[in-house]
């Protein structure tokens, strides 16, 4: 079940939907614009002081509750009509995978976004590690996840990280080459004739009980980089069993991406905080 409205002056969504709803709390309103249940013409809204136009059609969906124990909905940091950007938690796949096809954030995402004999077609703009949580970016074509990728190389990528010890010194940048062994799934660091340029600049946020939180920058974007190159330094990322040691999440947070978009040339940043499990590592 959902509630379709119709707008018949210019005003704020919060302000519209405080005046539609009747007998909904306020905060039961900002909870499905939080969890992405509100759109407007179609494209799902979080901002509540979204400016509404006269015959704009706003829809607000029921909150999915999902029986199973598993990710029914994403919370969606930033939609238009090209880009989507989602908060993915830590465990989710980002796409399917040869063994796992049905539980990803891609199935779920489009899933979410689609109607009754109206499916929605998303492409991703990059993919996270299953255990990685935070910003992951959609493209609603695949013109337009073809062009975010040529401008690639101008996209800035800051994660929070939780390792093993305190660098020292407490910031710097890895300049280490990068091969992955396909047969062990693990990439090598060094030089070898088939390894990629990777570039990774950290610094330390603070330091607690043997632990330490950095910021990290990626300047290139292989596989495992983060990871691979914090365990090359020796100070590998807490629960990362394939480069450190297993723990109860791995301490990998996907922070904040800014892209150049396509058609303005303006930038484009995302960005969510750590979830409270992440930041359970440094208690």
């Amino acid at each position: 079940m959902s509630d379709r409205l119709r707008v018949s002056e210019a005003t704020g969504l919060l302000t519209f939907l405080n005046t539609q709803l009747k007998g909904w709390t306020r905060n039961k309103i900002k909870q499905r614009l939080k969890a992405g249940c509100v759109f407007v013409n179609s494209q799902p809204i979080m901002q509540y002081d979204y400016e509404l136009k006269v015959g704009d059609d706003v829809e607000v969906r029921a909150a999915v509750k999902n029986m199973h124990g598993g990710t029914s909905r994403l919370e969606i940091l930033y939609s238009d009509n090209d880009l989507i950007a989602v908060n993915k938690p830590a465990g989710l796949l980002s796409v399917a995978s040869a063994d796992e096809n049905k539980n990803h954030a891609l199935a779920i995402l489009r899933n979410q976004l689609s109607r009754p004999k109206r499916p929605v077609k998303l492409w991703p703009v990059h993919r996270l590690d299953r255990d990685t949580s935070g910003v992951l970016l959609f493209a609603t074509s695949r013109e337009m996840r073809e062009a975010v990728n040529a401008g690639w190389s101008s996209a800035e990528k800051i994660y929070l990280v939780v390792v093993e010890g305190c660098p020292n010194p407490s910031q710097g940048t890895i300049d280490q080459p990068l091969r992955m062994d396909s047969e062990k799934y693990h990439m090598n660091v060094g030089s070898h004739p088939e390894a990629k340029k990777a570039i990774t600049h950290f610094d330390t946020r603070r330091s607690v009980k043997g632990r330490a939180l950095l910021e990290v920058q990626l300047e290139t974007g292989r596989q495992h980089q983060i990871r691979a190159h914090l365990a090359w330094l020796g100070h590998p990322v807490i629960g990362d069993p394939r480069y450190g040691t297993d723990g109860p999440r791995m301490g990998l947070h996907a922070l904040r991406l800014s892209i150049t978009r396509p058609k303005t040339g303006k930038r484009l940043t995302v960005e969510t905080p750590a979830p409270n499990e992440f930041l359970d590592l440094l208690r």
